[in-house]
C-alpha cells in the first residue's frame, strides 16, 4: 500500500504546477469545451470571458476578508496559545495526523475560513513540538490531515447554499420556497455523515504514515511564533509614552469598538435580518480578532501579516469568475450536469447530482456561484421526477465540499500559511477525497 501511496504522491509531485498555472489552463479548457461542446463561437466565447471576469469583485473582497479576518484570529496570541497547547499533547505521528484532522472538522462546521487559516497554523504548531521531541511525523500528510476535515464545511453553520434556501427571497423562492435549515444542514442524515466523515478520516490518514523513516519530511525550521510585522520596531515605537502610542495599544479603545460590534450583531441576529451570511460571519469574525488581539495595533498588525494569503486568492479569483460566466453563459453547465440528469430517477438524482456538483466545482470553486448555475437546472430536475427538493440540494452541496480537497485554489491559504506547496501535499489530500465521497454516496442513497 505504501507503495502505490508513494507512486501517487511522486506522480503529483512532478506534475502538478502552481495554482494560477491550473487557473489558466482551465480557462483555455473551457473555452474548447463552449466552442466544441456548446458550439459557440470563439469571437463571442472571449466576449463573454472578458465580460465575466470582473463580475464577481464584490464577492472575491468579501472572501479575502474572511481569509484575512480567520488568519488574524487564529493567529492571537491567545488562540496561537490553545493551537500549541493542542499540540503538546501529541505523542505519536498518528495522533498528529488525527488532531489536525478533527480539529479543522470542528471548525468547519462553525466558519469555512476559520478552519482553512487553522489547518496551517495548527500543521505548522503540530509539526514543530513533533520535530522537537523526536516524534517523526511526514509534513506534507500532516498538512493533508488537517485540510482533509474541511470536506464537510458545507454541512456547518457557513454553509451557502442551504443558508441560501433558508433565506427569504432567494432567486429560487418562487420555484421551490424557502427551505429550512433542519430539513438540509441539521436533517439527521446530514448530521451523522459530518461525525461519520470526521470520525474516520483520521484513521485512513494515520494508515498513509510513510513505512520508511527516510520518506519522511518534518515539518520546516521557522516555529510557529509571533508575525514577523508584530516583532519590527518602528519610529513610533521609540516613544512609547505618547498619547498616540497609548491609543494604539489602549484595551479600553479596542474593547469598546468590540462592545459596540458585540450589540451590533445581537441586535442583527434578534432581528428579522438574513440571519448567517458571508457579511455577519466577516463581522464577527472582526470583532472576535479585535477582542483576542487585545489592541488595535497588534490586530492590524495580525491582519497585514495574512496578506499573503488573500494576495494569491485576488489574482486568481476573477480568471474563476470568467470561468464560471463562461460556463454559464454557454450552456456548458446545462449540458455537463444534464448528462447526468437525464439518466436520472427519483432514486439516483441525489448521487448523479452529487457527481455532477464535484465536476462543476473544478471550473467554479465557489458554492454560492455554483449554485446559482447549477441550482435551477438540479431543482427542476427533482421537482419534475418527485424527487426530495431538501435532499437534492444537499447532494449539490455536498459535490461541492468534496472536490474542494483537491482544488488549488481553495489549498491556498492552508498552503501558505504552512509553508508548503501544492504538489506534496495534493496526492494525500485525494485518498481523503475519495474515502469521503465514497462516505458521501453512501449516505445519499440510503436517504433517497
Amino acid at each position: 500500500m505504501n507503495t502505490a501511496i508513494g507512486l501517487l504522491v511522486r506522480f503529483f509531485e512532478r506534475w502538478v504546477p502552481d495554482s494560477l498555472v491550473i487557473a489558466v489552463c482551465l480557462t483555455l479548457l473551457t473555452f474548447v469545451l463552449a466552442i466544441t461542446v456548446s458550439g459557440m463561437a470563439p469571437l463571442a466565447a472571449v466576449d463573454l470571458w472578458g465580460d465575466s471576469f470582473w463580475t464577481l469583485l464584490s464577492f472575491t473582497n468579501q472572501i479575502a476578508l474572511t481569509l484575512l479576518f480567520g488568519y488574524a484570529l487564529a493567529s492571537a496570541a491567545i488562540v496561537r496559545r490553545l493551537l500549541l497547547r493542542i499540540a503538546g499533547h501529541v505523542r505519536s505521528a498518528r495522533m498528529a495526523y488525527a488532531i489536525v484532522s478533527v480539529v479543522t472538522g470542528v471548525l468547519a462546521l462553525l466558519s469555512w475560513s476559520l478552519a482553512l487559516v487553522a489547518a496551517g497554523i495548527l500543521s505548522r504548531a503540530v509539526g514543530e513540538a513533533c520535530k522537537r521531541r523526536g516524534v517523526r511525523v511526514h509534513y506534507p500528510l500532516l498538512v493533508a490531515s488537517a485540510f482533509s476535515g474541511f470536506v464537510v464545511w458545507h454541512q456547518g453553520l457557513s454553509g451557502s447554499i442551504p443558508l441560501t434556501l433558508a433565506t427569504p427571497g432567494h432567486f429560487l423562492e418562487s420555484q421551490v420556497g424557502i427551505i429550512a435549515t433542519s430539513q438540509t444542514l441539521f436533517s439527521r442524515w446530514s448530521l451523522i455523515t459530518a461525525l461519520l466523515v470526521i470520525v474516520s478520516l483520521p484513521w485512513v490518514m494515520g494508515r498513509l504514515h510513510p513505512g520508511s523513516d527516510d520518506a519522511i519530511r518534518e515539518a520546516p525550521d521557522h516555529p510557529l511564533g509571533e508575525p514577523e510585522s508584530t516583532q519590527q520596531v518602528t519610529d513610533a515605537d521609540a516613544s512609547a509614552d505618547a498619547p498616540a502610542s497609548k491609543l494604539e495599544r489602549s484595551r479600553l479603545l479596542a474593547g469598546t469598538v468590540v462592545a459596540l460590534g458585540l450589540l451590533a450583531l445581537v441586535r442583527y441576529f434578534a432581528g428579522d435580518g438574513p440571519g448567517l451570511t458571508l457579511n455577519s460571519v466577516n463581522f464577527t469574525l472582526l470583532m472576535l480578532g479585535i477582542l483576542c488581539a487585545g489592541s488595535l495595533r497588534t490586530y492590524a498588525q495580525n491582519v497585514v501579516a495574512g496578506g499573503g494569503i488573500a494576495v494569491p486568492f485576488l489574482l486568481q479569483y476573477p480568471f474563476y469568475a470568467g470561468i464560471a460566466g463562461l460556463i454559464a453563459g454557454s450552456g456548458l453547465a446545462g449540458s455537463i450536469v444534464g448528462l447526468f440528469t437525464t439518466i436520472a430517477d427519483t432514486g439516483s438524482l441525489p448521487v448523479l447530482g452529487f457527481f455532477s456538483a464535484g465536476i462543476l466545482n473544478i471550473f467554479i470553486p465557489s458554492g454560492g456561484a455554483q449554485w446559482a448555475v447549477q441550482g435551477p437546472i438540479m431543482m427542476g430536475a427533482a421537482q419534475q421526477l418527485g424527487a426530495d427538493l431538501p435532499l437534492v440540494a444537499m447532494s449539490v452541496a455536498l459535490g461541492d465540499q468534496w472536490t474542494n480537497l483537491v482544488h488549488p485554489l481553495i489549498l491556498l491559504p492552508v498552503l501558505t500559511v504552512a509553508g508548503i506547496a501544492a504538489r506534496a501535499v495534493i496526492g494525500y489530500s485525494l485518498i481523503a477525497m475519495l474515502w469521503s465521497g465514497l462516505i458521501f454516496v453512501a449516505a445519499l442513497l440510503l436517504a433517497a
